[in-house]
């Protein structure tokens, strides 16, 4: 069973149903009589696309677990601070019955590409921008 969606753009894109991406979803969250847990995934350089996109994908009826943005210049955090923030977002993958993955451009870096990876092998759906 393929647990992959691919939206389209922000703005336009249907699923093979002919629902909307947003139809999708809300009928997802209805299907199940429960909100759905997501994880947002994506490289921190679309920060205001990230925060579109939780806010959204929580008005639209889901739990969305976010992304930490740093308050301070990466060069001020150590290699332990980097392990702890990539072991927390593992865990809202493990939690989670879903990640949404904000590729724009179709951008991945290799950090959203390993927790793609992770999800695949725990068997959540993933859900993709474009």
């Amino acid at each position: 069973m393929d647990n992959t969606t691919v939206f389209g753009t922000v703005d336009s894109g249907s699923n093979p149903d002919g629902t909307t991406k947003y139809e999708y979803l809300k009928a997802l969250t209805e299907d199940e009589g429960k909100m759905k847990v997501i994880t947002i995934c994506g490289s921190l350089k679309f920060e205001n696309d990230i925060k579109y996109h939780t806010e959204r994908l929580e008005l639209e009826g889901n739990c969305v677990l976010g992304i930490i943005f740093l308050t301070k210049d990466k060069s001020k955090y150590n290699e332990e601070q980097f392990r702890l923030l990539g072991e927390a977002h593992h865990k809202k993958i493990e939690l989670s019955d879903a990640i949404f993955v904000v590729n724009k451009n179709n951008y991945t870096g290799e950090s959203v590409r390993k927790e793609i990876e992770f999800a695949k092998k725990l068997k959540k759906e993933i859900l993709y921008l474009e």
